[in-house]
């Protein structure tokens, strides 16, 4: 089992922004994440800043810790141009991005440039074109394209990644669309549980609901014939009827039923206080040394 944490980019570097990254390293998080949004939820009308120059000034002051997204979207990102940046960064942490990718959602950043929200269909159709494109711009040195949404003219991303064939793609995915890509494309999977459950079903239920959407990721794999080498399961914590952080020994039971689902990777928020995502940071700070020793 791996742990990893998601800090989000709300604080100025200089007042807490770089301890927090330096700490998770110290701490021995095997990843740590950041949001990829122009703003979020409550945190709209306060200090946000962007995921990519966050990522590089945390590669700066790590050594070992994988750095990611969780999660880019097509909702305000063009293939081409992030390509670019993902190199730079893949560059600058001597190989340690992990590209976490979802196709978005209707939130702030949907309508951030002026457009209006794409319906669920239009998120699933670009996305099926985002990622294969991304994929290509990644793994190649020149990429032409012409889509229904994006196109690439002679774009050339030499050197390419440190890792190859590329940066390793985390896909969120529910739908079968989604799926599929991660199939395809995905060396790891990421979920969030099932949105329906949060409020008004149990700990049990949300299980139950993950443990289905394992099945249907496991069931495109075998369509698109990778059984033998499927995406790793990744979930997101914060958002199931569970309170992982409430304490060390609570943390400890919900990772085993995860794992016990198949489940390789458990990421937690980072604690901020006053906020959707407030926690006790001694316990948190327990479980991030000493959880996974616990593990069967």
């Amino acid at each position: 089992m791996r742990l990893s944490t998601v800090i989000l980019p709300h604080r100025r570097w200089a007042d807490g922004g770089r301890q927090a990254w330096q700490r998770a390293e110290e701490l021995g998080f095997d990843t740590a994440y950041t949001y990829d949004h122009l703003s979020w939820r409550s945190f709209r009308d306060g200090p946000w800043f962007g995921a990519i120059p966050t990522l590089t000034a945390a590669a700066a002051v790590t050594s070992g810790m994988r750095l990611g997204t969780l999660v880019t979207s097509p909702n305000f990102r063009h293939p081409v141009t992030l390509a670019k940046e993902l190199i730079s960064l893949d560059d600058i942490s001597g190989g340690r991005v992990t590209l976490g990718i979802g196709a978005g959602g209707s939130g702030f950043d949907a309508t951030a440039l002026g457009q209006e929200a794409w319906t669920p269909r239009e998120r699933a159709d670009r996305f099926g074109e985002f990622v294969p494109l991304l994929d290509s711009l990644l793994s190649q040195d020149v990429v032409t394209y012409e889509g229904t949404f994006y196109s690439a003219h002679e774009v050339r991303n030499i050197p390419g990644c440190l890792q190859r064939p590329r940066l390793p793609f985390a896909v969120a995915a529910t739908g079968p669309r989604g799926m599929e890509l991660a199939a395809r494309y995905g060396q790891a999977w990421v979920t969030t549980g099932d949105p329906k459950l949060f409020e008004t079903g149990t700990p049990a239920e949300s299980r139950a609901a993950i443990a289905r959407q394992a099945e249907r990721l496991d069931a495109a794999c075998e369509a698109v014939g990778r059984e033998g080498a499927a995406p790793r399961k990744i979930l997101l914590t914060g958002f199931t009827p569970d309170r992982p952080l409430a304490s060390f020994e609570a943390f400890v039971d919900f990772a085993g039923d995860y794992a016990d689902l198949g489940f390789d990777e458990i990421v937690v928020h980072w604690p901020i206080p006053d906020s959707f995502f407030e926690a006790d940071h001694a316990v948190f700070e327990k479980i991030a040394t000493e959880a996974v020793a616990q593990l069967p």
